[in-house]
């Protein structure tokens, strides 16, 4: 009996989740009409999925590419600001004493578990008080803001770099910036890999901050830009029209391949993600 619950749960999961990402990679197959009356999960031909793909490119002037280079600049950019803060702000709380030290903590944690829409309204006034709104810095700079990267750090050196270690570095007479720099950060790669991969996700799937603080279609990132093809697809959006070229086996092709860097990116990672996963699960 046991065993039957067991299968059917899986079973069940299989259905809900599997199920809808085969007929993703098999919509941009077929044509809008196919994919309404044909078998859900049956193949249409790969003449379909090349028109699909001309008319996605050619869609605004090859707004897709623009799309994807705009968010690869974008979550490149805030990763390269995330790791360099995060890691010496982990550093400092957990091996270092200082006033304010257990309140930064503290606050760092309140800030990691709040939702991140709260955020966005004061991130936006203030960046419209500082006159960044529409600008590349408007997306980068609240994307590199990553409490969770801190914490991470912060629980890695806390638990797996033995004080032993600085101790005997301090009395050789290394400083604290080489402490940091010869010691704890080559052994830090990590936890580093570990922020580096949350942040990239995070940052290239984040759709409300950049919706709301670029104006500009050429602007957009690629998840912003997926809303505007949904607005532009008449089966989604009614009042669009027919003559926007963007049917329904398109925009799952655009899905496709705005999931595809993740993927791979995850696919190449894999082995870094487990060691940073596993680094501060033992103490040293």
């Amino acid at each position: 009996m046991p065993n039957l619950i067991v299968i059917v749960l899986f079973a069940a999961l299989l259905l809900f989740f599997i199920v809808p990402v085969i007929w993703l990679l098999l919509a941009p197959t077929k044509t809008a009409n196919e994919l309404i009356h044909d078998n859900p999960l049956s193949f249409g031909s790969l003449a379909n999925l090349g028109a699909a793909w001309r008319h996605l490119i050619t869609f605004q002037d090859h707004a897709l590419l623009v799309w994807l280079r705009n968010s690869a600049v974008y979550s490149i950019g805030a990763l390269v600001v995330t790791l360099a803060t995060s890691v010496p702000a982990g550093y400092a709380l957990a091996l270092t004493k200082f006033r304010g030290r257990k309140t930064l903590l503290v606050i760092t944690l309140v800030v990691m578990i709040m939702p991140t829409a709260t955020l966005v309204l004061p991130i936006f006034l203030e960046l419209n008080q500082f006159g960044l709104i529409g600008t590349i810095w408007s997306v980068i700079l609240p994307f590199s803001f990553y409490p969770f990267g801190v914490y991470l750090v912060y629980i890695y050196f806390a638990t797996t770099l033995p004080r032993e270690i600085l101790a005997a570095a301090r009395i050789d007479g290394c400083s604290e910036w080489q402490l940091f720099t010869r010691i704890a950060l080559p052994l830090a790669k990590p936890v580093a890999a570990l922020v580096a991969f949350f942040s990239f996700v995070g940052n290239w799937n984040n759709f409300f901050l950049p919706y709301l603080v670029l104006p500009n279609s050429d602007q957009f990132p690629i998840q912003v830009g997926l809303n505007q093809l949904l607005s532009s697809t008449p089966s989604f959006n009614p009042v669009a029209g027919a003559g926007l070229n963007i049917t329904s086996p398109e925009l799952a092709l655009a899905i496709i391949i705005a999931i595809v860097p993740v993927l791979v990116l995850f696919l190449f990672s894999q082995r870094a993600l487990v060691s940073g996963m596993l680094a501060g699960a033992t103490k040293g």
